[in-house]
Parts: C-alpha cells; sequence; structure tokens
C-alpha cells in the first residue's frame, strides 16, 4: 500500500488543484489500513459519477463495523485524468459515519461527458486502491461505441471469482449488475465458506458483504469500470416476493421479516456505488432508474423483488392457469406505466432493460413453467412487449441474470405460435460462481417446445457486449473451472443485434 503524509495531500491535492500528489517516504499511518473493501464507482451521468469506498480494518468483525471505533472520519477523494494524479479534476471531502458503516457515497460532479477519470481516497493516513471510471455522453452525442459486460449470481462458497477477474481484463466503459451479489446462506460446502450463520440482521449483511467484498477479483472488476446494479432475491432472502416470504426458516414474525428486508436494503444501499436518491426509506428502496448514454442506448434498470405480486400456485415449475390473471405483476403497476413512459421517449437508438429473471417463454411439454419468472406473470410480459410494439421502440434489448446459465433468445409477439413476428431479444448471463463448474453442456433444454431459444451454455461467466450505432455484439465468456483459481476466459458463442432488426444474428 501506498502511504501519503497528511501534508502532502492537502498541498498536493485539495488545497492546490492541479498541483501533483507524491508519496511520502517517510509517513507512517496510525490506524490500520481501512480500504480492505476496495473502491467502485457507479450510475455515471455526462457530468458526473459516483465514487464509493467503505472503511473497514477488520472487514469480519461481527459487529459489522469493519473494526472501526464508534467514531465519524473524514475521507477525502481526488478525480484525475491519468491514474499519476498529476493534476486533478475535481477533489473534496465527506464524512464517513459510523451509523453508515463508514460508507460514503460522492458524486463527483463538474466532469466532462464521454471521458475516462480516475479516483482515489484518503483516510486515517492511508490511500486507496486506484479505481477508473468513465462518464456518460451528452445528450445529444452518440459518443465512442461502449463494451459493456454485464453478469449475476456470485455465490461466494460455491466457487472462485475468476470470472470478474477477466471481466475486468475486457477494458469494459461499463459494468451491469443483474442481482444475487451475496447470498443470505449460513456456512455450506464448497471450495471456501461464509461466515456465521443465515444473515438475519444489520450486523450480519454488513458483515456478508464484507466477505464478499474482501475478494481481490471483484474489487479488480469494481475498480475497473462503473457499474449499474439492482439486487434480485438472495440480496435479502431467496425467491421473496414483495413482503411475502418464499418459506419459514429461519422463523420470524412478521415484524422481524420487515426489520429484517430493512437491514437488507440498508446494507445493499452501503455497499453499493449507487447515488443518494437511491438511499433506503424503512423497508423499501428506489432502485429502479433510468440511465441514458447518450443517444446511444438507454439503460432502463427494474426492480423485480420489491413489487412483484406472490409467485403463482405456490412457486416452482408449475402448470398454472393463475399465471395468465391480467391482475398479475412482476414489476407493479407504478414500475410497468415508469417504464413504457421511457421507452416511449426514444432517447437512445437502444433501449436496454437490465433485469433479473428469465424474460421469454420457456414451457416443458406439459406446459409447465417456473412460476419466479416473468412466465409466472405473463399478461405483465405481455403488457410490456405490447407496450413496446405500440410506442414504435426500435430495438429492445432485455438483459438477464438470476438462472446461472446463459441463453439467448428472440423475443416474439405470440410465443405459442413459432411464425409469429420476433420483436426483440434477451441475452442471459451465467453466474459468477453459483453452483460451480457446470457440465459445459450447450444443449438448448425444451427447444422443441420453445423455438425462439437460439443458445445455452452451462459454464460460469459473464456477457461481453460491444454497443454501437449499426449494432450490439454479443459475447458469451465462459471459464472451464471456478473450484479452482486462475482459469482463462473463451469465448463460446456469439451473436450480434442488428439496427432495427430485432432477434439474433450469427456473430
Amino acid at each position: 500500500m501506498t502511504r501519503l503524509s497528511r501534508r502532502i495531500f492537502v498541498l498536493g491535492g485539495l488545497a492546490a488543484a492541479g498541483a501533483a500528489v507524491t508519496p511520502s517516504q517517510g509517513a507512517q499511518a496510525a490506524v490500520p489500513y481501512p480500504f480492505k473493501l476496495g473502491v467502485a464507482s457507479g450510475d455515471p451521468a455526462p457530468d458526473s459519477v459516483v465514487l464509493w469506498t467503505r472503511l473497514a480494518p477488520s472487514p469480519l468483525n461481527a459487529d459489522g463495523q469493519g473494526g472501526m471505533a464508534n467514531a465519524d472520519v473524514t475521507v477525502e477523494w481526488q478525480v484525475s485524468a491519468n491514474d499519476r494524479f498529476t493534476s486533478l479534476v475535481t477533489s473534496g471531502s465527506v464524512i464517513a459515519r459510523y451509523a453508515d458503516a463508514h460508507s460514503v457515497h460522492v458524486v463527483a460532479g463538474g466532469l466532462a461527458a464521454d471521458a475516462d477519470y480516475y479516483y482515489r481516497f484518503r483516510a486515517q493516513g492511508h490511500i486507496s486502491a486506484v479505481g477508473r471510471t468513465r462518464t456518460a455522453p451528452a445528450p445529444s452525442s452518440f459518443g465512442r461505441d461502449l463494451v459493456m459486460a454485464f453478469a449475476s449470481c456470485a455465490h461466494y462458497e460455491a466457487g472462485y471469482y475468476t470470472a470478474y477477474r477477466r471481466m475486468a481484463e475486457e477494458n469494459p466503459g461499463l459494468i451491469l449488475h443483474l442481482g444475487d451479489y451475496i447470498y443470505e446462506g449460513g456456512v455450506g460446502s464448497g471450495v471456501r465458506q461464509h461466515v456465521g450463520n443465515e444473515i438475519v440482521s444489520l450486523a450480519d449483511y454488513r458483515r456478508r458483504y464484507a466477505l464478499y467484498k474482501s475478494d481481490p477479483d471483484l474489487q479488480a472488476a469494481h475498480a475497473a469500470a462503473p457499474w449499474l446494479v439492482v439486487p434480485d432475491d438472495h440480496e435479502v432472502e431467496n425467491n421473496y416476493a414483495n413482503m411475502v416470504r418464499n418459506d419459514s426458516s429461519p422463523v420470524l414474525t412478521a415484524a422481524q421479516w420487515t426489520a429484517r428486508r430493512t437491514a437488507a436494503y440498508r446494507a445493499y444501499y452501503e455497499n453499493m456505488p449507487l447515488r443518494p436518491t437511491s438511499a433506503p426509506n424503512g423497508n423499501s428502496i428506489s432502485l429502479y432508474r433510468r440511465v441514458r448514454w447518450g443517444q446511444l442506448a438507454t439503460f432502463h434498470m427494474l426492480d423485480t423483488r420489491q413489487f412483484r405480486d406472490d409467485q403463482a400456485c405456490g412457486d416452482g415449475w408449475k402448470v398454472c392457469s393463475d399465471a395468465d390473471l391480467a391482475s398479475r405483476s412482476l414489476t407493479g403497476a407504478t414500475q410497468e406505466a415508469w417504464l413504457l413512459d421511457g421507452l416511449a421517449q426514444h432517447y437512445g437508438t437502444w433501449d436496454i432493460l437490465g433485469q433479473q429473471v428469465f424474460f421469454a417463454r420457456q414451457f416443458e411439454a406439459n406446459g409447465a413453467a417456473s412460476m419466479d419468472a416473468w412466465d409466472g406473470y405473463r399478461a405483465s410480459r405481455s403488457r410490456i412487449q405490447n407496450g413496446w410494439l405500440e410506442r414504435g421502440v426500435r430495438n429492445p434489448l432485455v438483459l438477464t441474470g438470476d438462472v446461472h446459465r446463459a441463453w439467448a433468445n428472440d423475443l416474439k409477439a405470440d410465443y405459442a405460435n413459432p411464425n409469429s413476428a420476433t420483436i426483440g431479444t434477451e441475452l442471459v448471463c451465467t453466474s459468477i460462481s453459483s453452483t460451480g463448474n457446470g457440465t459445459g453442456s450447450t444443449t438448448i433444454p425444451n427447444v422443441a417446445n420453445n423455438p425462439h431459444l437460439k443458445f445455452y451454455s452451462d459454464r460460469r461467466g459473464y456477457v461481453k457486449t460491444t454497443i454501437s450505432r449499426s449494432q450490439v455484439r454479443a459475447d458469451f465468456r465462459a471459464v472451464n473451472t471456478v473450484t479452482e483459481h486462475g482459469a482463462a476466459a473463451s469465448t463460446v458463442r456469439s451473436f450480434t443485434i442488428l439496427d432495427g432488426q430485432p432477434g439474433l444474428q450469427a456473430g
């Protein structure tokens, strides 16, 4: 680690922006290194980006406070156009509060559009690792082509985070994480283990995030690019739906369940590079939002857990007529109206829905389907698909996580008719580590009943996309093993989606 004296940091950066910041060879910090959870950035705009860190010299302390004393701490931050910080673009200080587990969310403003920046923090005599970030293009500009990677489902016990490392090495301009950043269960079996029992309290959730964020491969991915994040279920509890639990383990009263959800959302915000507008309010949190990438793309980030109706027919894979009820919604009426309103604006060439659960129809031969996916909310899916048709959306693209396998799907106007028009495209990322190494199979399940499903892979990894004005190229990247650290990544399959031509083309 690099240590800076207080005098050099202030004179070189905060008091005289533009002067060089150089390390002090003789400076000695009085306290242990506090930046063990790394740095992150997120939610980029044309003129600003969120910078995040959390002070935690002892990340796994049972109280969730990361080894920090019961006192607020001043954290200084810097943004530069180069990774040597020979001159500064902007800088300042922020208070890391004990009540917030010493997490900070800095909205660094006054930045140029479509520009690369570097950032770092200083606190208690120590300087953090350097992160790289990027602003969005101006609303009137397409900007550069965008390399965007997306991922989900990183069970700590199931495998190492090699895929995060390989994703960082792609030099992306943006990363989307579509849920299951942590898993809530207690100690199980795997290549490494959780600390403690199933998490319920705020201290539990804070410590679980600290465990996950201590991983150097995850830290590398956060430091490589700004992130857009949305949670799925495991950030709270498996398969929960709004205020309805999936099961009764652990046993909780209604008040205890509400307290658990409140703690989970609070810890999620504390540990993610989100804008203050996403700060939780009691047992709810505002996470669906729109991020414009100039005229190139609009990212509509959805929350498919917090407002959904309970899963039909008791959840699971079922033949279930209730899944067709018009009253059922996966997003809730308010979010659905917000999405359709945003799609009507035609801000960018590509309208990209970042969301959590399988969108295309996937029926088994007997008609059974997953009640946790959009198949359990068919009228909700139809309203959104018909909505983008009615609004003349040129390029709807759905990005999905959750299912621990990679898929690529054509979206149909009528899934019961194989000759129906293709009206959009879905790309599904596999997991970072959840379910372990996988079989390597590329045989598409249930394809006879669902010919619009075009690709499947049972390996761990991520999807790398390259978004330009004329096309989106999608490379399904995978590692052969996550039970051993350091595997190489390879491309299993590539597709292109052409502007104005919904559906998958060979890559």
